[in-house]
């Protein structure tokens, strides 16, 4: 178990550094900005909340001091949930009520590590062993102690919780909005942590072994230390993550067009702007480019084979959809069996007496490039499976 509870803290300290790291990288053009430094001060503060839980973990003993790591854990814990607290109201509020409210909070953090060091030397924390500080012992000062530690825990992340939804749907920067929303996420899951924490306490104190059901608590921890990184550097790294996501969804609609395309170029050779192959470091760099011409050569090999479409003709039995399939998606079917008759009467030179010589794919609307696009690549599904099965 207490390899576990190791393993949860070193991944809760790994992230924190992390994402210092990542921030301290912009310290050069964002070190004016005071959100900026009360972000890079509360990085901080993570990091030595959970590097002091793991060397509390390898032993009882800190620069001669028993449990100081415990105690140093805590009340950086402490300042850390302080100082969020206080980023989120730089992100959200006025400048003048932020530091209004950053002064509150400020004091209340003050007087918790104030009260957190004078019960941890009432109840003799330094000369306790160090199990003492994770189920209390029955000591009802240290007790107290751990209790006021989790509550210091808890609230900030109920107001957090509170106010992130608000926040989220008052500000119009994308990225702070997802920002806010993974915050909120890390404080349910940290909050979580807290009730696991004083479950833990509690059955402690009856005499109740909850066995395996201790790691809870580590594990929410680390969760939620994840989540909040992830949160905290989210201005950073949400944009290119949107960017990179909106790259791969590009990249594989641009392959799942390639063999309606391949077919219909063999067809018609000038639908294409450049022969393939020409520019292929264009279709990494530039790949929305690439894909706008995939779309309009596919449209453009389309209207070639109107005249050899044969408009009486549906989509076949083989290789066709169910029943249950839906109306789309049996329209998808229909247009690629057509699209494949089509390509091999032209290549017989067959015209069919009643014919579609004009029009698109069944006269849809282009101008929506995105709806075009999903439904081509429906089309071209198809249109592999129609020749999978033949």
């Amino acid at each position: 178990m207490n390899t576990a509870r190791t393993l949860c803290f070193v991944i809760a300290a790994l992230s924190s550094y992390a994402a210092l790291v990542y921030r301290l990288c912009q310290a050069r053009r964002s070190w004016k900005d005071s959100a900026y430094r009360a972000l890079v001060i509360t990085l901080l503060l993570q990091c030595l909340t959970f590097t002091m839980g793991a060397v509390a973990m390898g032993g009882e003993s800190f620069l001669g001091v028993g449990n100081l790591a415990i105690l140093l854990m805590h009340l950086s814990a402490v300042a850390f949930c302080v100082s969020a607290q206080i980023i989120l109201l730089r992100w959200a509020t006025a400048d003048e009520e932020a530091i209004r409210k950053s002064r509150y909070w400020l004091i209340t953090g003050i007087c918790l590590n104030t009260l957190l060091t004078a019960l941890f030397f009432l109840a003799d924390g330094s000369g306790r062993p160090a199990s003492d500080f994770d189920t209390g012992s029955g000591q009802p000062l240290v007790l107290t102690y751990l209790l006021v530690f989790i509550v210091s825990q808890a609230v900030p992340c109920v107001t957090i919780f509170r106010q992130c939804g608000p926040y989220a749907r008052m500000t119009d920067n994308a990225s702070l909005r997802q920002a806010l929303r993974l915050l909120s996420v890390a404080s349910v899951v940290l909050f979580l942590y807290c009730l696991a924490r004083t479950v833990n306490i509690l059955t402690a104190a009856s005499g109740i072994d909850i066995g395996v059901w201790k790691v809870a608590a580590s594990v929410f921890s680390a969760a939620g230390i994840v989540t909040l990184s992830l949160s905290l550097t989210n201005s950073s790294w949400g944009p290119s993550a949107a960017k990179l996501l909106d790259w791969a969804r590009t990249y594989r609609s641009y392959r799942a067009l390639y063999p309606l395309w391949r077919d219909l170029y063999e067809s018609s050779p000038d639908i294409a702007l450049e022969p393939p192959g020409a520019s292929v470091s264009a279709s990494v760099s530039d790949l929305n480019y690439r894909l706008h011409r995939r779309v309009v050569e596919i449209r453009d090999g389309w209207r070639d084979l109107r005249p050899y479409i044969d408009r009486a003709t549906h989509d076949s039995d083989s290789g066709g959809p169910d029943r249950e399939a839906s109306e789309e998606f049996r329209q998808a079917f229909a247009e690629a069996a057509q699209i494949r008759q089509a390509l091999h009467a032209k290549r017989k030179g067959t015209i069919p007496q009643v014919n579609k010589d004009d029009g698109d794919f069944d006269d849809r609307d282009t101008d929506n490039f995105t709806a075009e696009v999903a439904w081509l690549t429906q089309v071209a599904s198809a249109y592999s499976k129609l020749g999978n099965a033949s």
